[in-house]
């Protein structure tokens, strides 16, 4: 006999079938409810609410446990490629060695852009935010690939689709860099180098100098792309799906994600990160000042890149690139000022016994933004960084979804408490 949970109502008894997840995640299949009972649930946020099923990735904010396709984060960071890490998010299973090569190849083979695409960037003003232009850019792409731009591409336009954005992502990305921030003449992709390697030489390499590349730079960009590239339903890859309920093409459900990671909360985390160590290093860096203001119920002070809204442990994530941060500054012999801050802030996270009791460890947001710091990249591009990294699992998201014959139109319901109806008074009766 399949589970089922009994909720007792005014009118009647209702028996709410119970589905599990392969991890034993049980859920009640509310489908039926209003239709049979007039009923809705109320659930601000979706903290409670499971809008699909999904085989891309499972994770237990309890525990603190992460996993694409079954495979643990900490393996994939630590074994794995982006674009191997990337291939498994949208196609289900790690690639065979030729698989793998092909898809690098053809993805470096697809990453300049057209001449007149190239154009639209010198027509943004250099004072433009980094995240707007990057969600005209993505949306623009669907006017040169008018071909798959469909509302219901096949298996191959699906394909073809996921190299066009893997490929083209990191030259728009630092495409944007060297256009609003540094006013710098674009360089060509380079197909002999790997996909991270050609995006740092894309940033920084200039018509007259090539950037030197750094292993552990490298690998430390490598694994945070790996640590952002899906993190289940959060708000830009439910987003994602949501545009894409609509039969939206992937393009404007890409941008539409987009949009909703340029949120402080969402993409913009690691940037404010940044932005509080800076207030705290103009206040003289005042730790104790900043560490009771965080604690004062009457204060709405926040310290940054602490806590997570699903993990209620270590986030996984931040073990993982808090490592990477080591080999990185000692590597490049970074001395900030603003990195002193922020180990004497991860000291008293993890030492004080009300951030401990609260569960507010350092997340993968608290330990970005110094990487991305470390190498050169500026404050603003942080959420442009954290776009590049998640675009494989937005694709997978949105692949998975149109490949469901369950998926409806998303339209969640509402509880009006507004006014009652009230008739038209004509304007000169009003008073």
């Amino acid at each position: 006999m399949p589970e089922t949970v009994t909720l007792k109502l005014k009118e009647k008894n209702f028996e709410i079938p119970v589905i599990s997840g392969t991890e034993n995640e049980k859920a009640l299949d509310i489908r039926k409810l209003r239709q049979e009972s007039s009923y809705l649930t109320y659930d601000p946020g979706y903290g409670n609410t499971g809008a699909c099923t999904s085989a891309v990735t499972y994770l237990d904010g309890e525990i603190g446990i992460l996993r694409h396709r079954g495979i643990p984060i900490e393996q994939l960071a630590e074994k794995s490629s982006f674009l191997e890490t990337s291939y498994l998010l949208i196609y289900g299973d790690l690639p065979t060695k030729s698989q793998l090569e092909k898809f690098k190849k053809t993805i470096a083979k697809q990453a300049d852009l057209n001449k007149d695409f190239k154009n639209l960037f010198a027509s943004y003003p250099k004072f433009a935010s980094p995240m707007a232009v990057l969600v005209a850019m993505v949306s623009s792409l669907a006017a040169y690939y008018p071909d798959l731009a469909k509302s219901n591409p096949s298996k191959e336009d699906v394909d073809e689709l996921a190299i066009q954005l893997l490929s083209k992502m990191p030259t728009i990305c630092a495409y944007i860099y060297k256009t609003t921030l540094k006013n710098e003449s674009f360089v060509e992709p380079r197909k002999d180098l790997d996909y991270v390697s050609n995006f740092l030489h894309l940033m920084f390499s200039s018509k007259k100098k090539e950037y030197p590349l750094n292993q552990e730079v490298v690998e430390a960009l490598e694994t945070l792309l790996i640590l952002h590239a899906d993190h289940e339903q959060n708000c830009s890859t439910s987003t994602v799906r949501m545009v894409g309920s609509s039969w939206a093409d992937l393009f404007a459900s890409i941008s539409g994600g987009i949009c909703a990671l340029s949120g402080p909360l969402h993409g913009g985390a690691n940037q404010e990160v940044m932005e509080m160590l800076e207030a705290i290093h103009a206040d003289g860096g005042n730790i104790k000042k900043y560490v009771s203001k965080a604690k004062d119920p009457k204060s709405d002070f926040r310290l940054m890149g602490f806590g997570h809204r699903v993990y209620k442990n270590y986030d996984p994530r931040a073990k993982i690139i808090k490592r990477r941060v080591d080999d990185v500054l000692k590597k490049l012999g970074v001395q900030d000022p603003l990195l002193e801050i922020a180990w004497a802030l991860e000291k008293v996270a993890l030492e004080d016994s009300y951030f401990i009791e609260r569960k507010l460890y350092p997340n993968v947001d608290f330990y970005s933004g110094i990487i991305y710091k470390a190498i050169g990249i500026p404050t603003n591009m942080f959420p442009v960084m954290f776009a590049m990294g998640r675009l494989p699992g937005w694709i997978a998201h949105w692949k998975e979804m149109k490949e469901n014959p369950e998926t409806k139109i998303g339209r969640p319901r509402q509880i009006y408490v507004g006014k009652n109806q009230r008739d038209y008074i004509p304007l000169d009766q009003r008073t």
